[in-house]
């Protein structure tokens, strides 16, 4: 009997490419769960109405307090590729909001910006912390704006000192919502939510990122993977909710913005179909002496697609701050 030989590119036969393609799958698989894991095991927890809440801290006690906060659907772990640089100069604060990441994810639980800005104050407050800066993105931007109109409104507070913003619906009216987003919000969301896969959560990712800057398997696994612990995905419709209380609070949020009296930064990858260019423009025209930038070619995550430049812009901005001070 004659034996047939299926062969690739370079003479190799296909079911050697087969098997390297599934050792190369099994070792970026692993690297993604060590990245993961390694963040998660420099964490710790705390409890804020009856839910475990992940919180990392890393820094010098006698170093500046920079408080990050992530956005929708991800996790603290989008901050990882700008972690070193910012430890550097600071103490450095995160967490896993209610419903993401590490944190827990009850089905039964009413989510809302306001109650995320709580658990932010509640780990200011466990922390000791008098005085702080902010940096934030996406959804974390709509709870940086809840925390700037407490600032403006009380005292007793841990002094706020500045806050910078990476793309996110800062404006209602400039908000471009993705189709998943808008399925979300309507009455089939518990349906999408539960249907909810990486392929679907690969295929939104890759268009917000923009094609100079695409996601890479590894990125998109460790999202992927983030927001099904626990589950994660099947309440993505109620964690959604934050875009129309964008509506109905936009008097008080964007009055946060216009009345602050901390300096603000505003840095946004250009390209971004959520929140890009349209939504810098609109900063400028409602925010008096605005400080933005744009990066070209970058969407929705600058600090995951172009970290160094981020992190120029955001030095830069902190330096510019010291020199004013000193």
């Amino acid at each position: 009997m004659e034996t047939i030989h299926r062969f690739g590119k370079g003479g190799v036969p296909h079911f050697l490419i087969s098997l390297r393609r599934l050792a190369k799958c099994a070792l970026d698989k692993r690297d993604m769960t060590q990245n993961t894991d390694a963040w998660k095991s420099k964490g710790k927890y705390f409890t804020h109405r009856g839910q475990n809440i992940f919180w990392r801290e890393e820094g010098r006690e006698d170093a500046p307090t920079l408080l990050l906060i992530h956005g929708f659907p991800t996790a603290s772990w989008d901050w990882q590729d700008v972690w070193p640089d910012l430890l550097k100069r600071y103490r450095l604060l995160t967490l896993d909001m209610v419903g993401f990441g590490f944190s827990d994810k009850p089905r039964d639980y009413t989510y809302s910006i306001m109650d995320q800005a709580d658990i932010c104050d509640e780990l200011l407050a466990a922390r000791r912390v008098s005085a702080f800066h902010i940096l934030a993105h996406d959804y974390g931007d709509t709870v940086a704006q809840e925390l700037i109109a407490r600032d403006i409104e009380r005292s007793g507070r841990p002094e706020l000192r500045s806050v910078c913003l990476l793309n996110g619906g800062l404006f209602p009216e400039t908000h471009r919502r993705v189709r998943l987003q808008s399925l979300l919000l309507s009455p089939i969301g518990p349906l999408v939510s539960l249907l909810a896969n990486k392929r679907k959560l690969s295929q939104n990712m890759s268009a917000v990122f923009g094609k100079a800057y695409p996601p890479d398997n590894e990125t998109l696994d460790s999202m992927w993977d983030m927001l099904r612990l626990q589950h994660g995905e099947r309440i993505m419709h109620k964690l959604i909710r934050y875009i129309p209380e964008r509506v109905e609070h936009r008097e008080r949020w964007v009055g946060a913005l216009q009345t602050a009296k901390v300096p603000l930064k505003l840095i946004v990858g250009s390209v971004d179909p959520i929140s890009g260019s349209h939504m810098a423009s609109r900063y400028r025209e409602l925010v008096p002496q605005s400080d933005d930038t744009e990066l070209p070619g970058v969407g929705h995550y600058p600090q995951v697609q172009a970290p160094e430049a981020t992190m120029k812009s955001y030095l830069e901005f902190r330096d510019r701050l010291a020199s004013v001070c000193s």
